[in-house]
């Protein structure tokens, strides 16, 4: 898997740029404000934020110390990139909490080199042990565990599997021969009930923690996981 970065930039140009330089390196988001940025990690996670100081709204040093006060998001390296170079300022952004700082106007190269020295610093990895997060809804695959609303979920096998599918498929529609397959390990031959109950079982069990529907049902096709 790519190591998601996040980008905090108002300049639509510089913006461009990052998306540019990370696009065969990287999964990257870029947002033009911090608060956009906080709506994000409400839904996804992220392995490193790139964090302008000059922004509309709230500015990169107080969305910096939301971040790291946070539980969190307090482990994600920031990288503080700024045109403003003084040693006051590099000095403001290292004392608050980031973990690198690089002045504009400064080569790309270098910035993914810096990127991925922070990574390796953090013993950030991507690999099946991930968390999965969207909403109110956690997956530890490395527990074997699922959180709603930070409530533990108690599930069968087929309906954690079920769940993890869906969800690593967020936003799209997965069919009903592919979770068969997948999830149950036969092909498709007709119409079956034993998915539709685990569906059921599945919205009923996550419906005791939170009022938000995810699971939605696409008539003749499949199934979907996203916010409604």
């Amino acid at each position: 898997m790519e190591y998601k970065v996040f980008v905090v930039e108002d300049d639509d140009s510089i913006r461009g740029l990052y998306e540019i330089a990370f696009q065969d390196k990287f999964d990257c988001k870029s947002f033009v404000t911090a608060e956009d940025m906080f709506e994000a990690l409400k839904k996804e996670s992220c392995d490193i934020i790139i964090l302008d100081l000059m922004l509309p709204g709230m500015d990169g040093l107080k969305a910096l110390s939301i971040l790291k006060e946070n539980v969190d998001t307090k482990n994600i390296p920031v990288i503080i990139a700024s045109a403003k170079g003084d040693e006051n300022i590099k000095v403001r952004g290292l004392d608050a909490g980031a973990d690198d700082y690089i002045a504009k106007p400064f080569g790309m190269l270098e910035l993914i080199a810096r990127v991925k020295a922070n990574l390796r610093k953090t013993g950030a990895k991507k690999n099946d042990d991930d968390i999965l997060c969207y909403g109110d809804i956690k997956i530890n695959n490395a527990e074997h565990t699922v959180y709603v609303n930070d409530n533990i979920v108690p599930l069968t096998l087929k309906e954690y599997n079920l769940l993890t599918l869906l969800m690593k498929n967020i936003d799209c529609v997965v069919s009903r021969e592919v979770i068969l397959n997948q999830v149950w390990d036969y092909e498709y031959v007709g119409e079956t009930r034993t998915l539709d109950m685990h569906i059921k079982s599945l919205r009923s069990k996550i419906g005791a923690y939170t009022d938000k529907q995810y699971i939605t049902t696409i008539r003749g096709v499949g199934y979907k996981f996203s916010k409604v």
